[in-house]
């Protein structure tokens, strides 16, 4: 990697790392000062492991729903296309330690849920494609884990 590329992650050094972890990934300022932040949150670590499709999609309803009912301030939750992790975006909420609240609350919300949040053909676009135990298993992984998410490189 020799030139810096305009995607943060795509600079990011991919073997460095030791899934999971949350960390900032970016930080944009808009016109009139409000401020994004989006994290990356990795579930698995790259190259070595990917989420499964049904079990990641399930994962990304149940937390794109649930993640709301603990903070306003969610913009969005977006799977990574590499399948290891998702980014979570932020509106003028910079505290790190809130954020790792928020995911710990919501994944526990996800260990919790009896069915995965509009999983049907008005309202997802691959309605088939979907796993409630898969995404219960990836969200009781990830707590088990819960005093890694601070520690990005091994």
């Amino acid at each position: 990697m020799s030139d810096k590329m305009n995607v943060e992650s795509f600079n990011l050094d991919h073997t460095k790392v030791k899934a999971p972890y949350v960390r900032l990934a970016d930080i944009k300022t808009g016109r009139h000062g409000d401020t994004i932040h989006k994290y990356d949150l990795r579930i698995c670590q790259p190259n070595k492991a990917h989420m499964e499709m049904p079990a990641l999609h399930s994962l990304e309803h149940l937390m794109a729903e649930l993640s709301r009912n603990h903070s306003e301030q969610v913009v969005d939750i977006s799977p990574m296309g590499c399948q290891t992790g998702f980014y979570v975006a932020m509106i003028n909420h910079d505290d790190y330690d809130g954020v790792l609240a928020l995911l710990e609350g919501t994944l526990k919300d996800v260990l919790e849920a009896e069915e995965v949040p509009a999983c049907n053909e008005m309202q997802c676009g691959w309605a088939a494609s979907h796993s409630l135990e898969g995404a219960k298993e990836l969200a009781r992984d990830l707590l088990a884990k819960r005093d890694e998410w601070t520690q990005v490189f091994a």
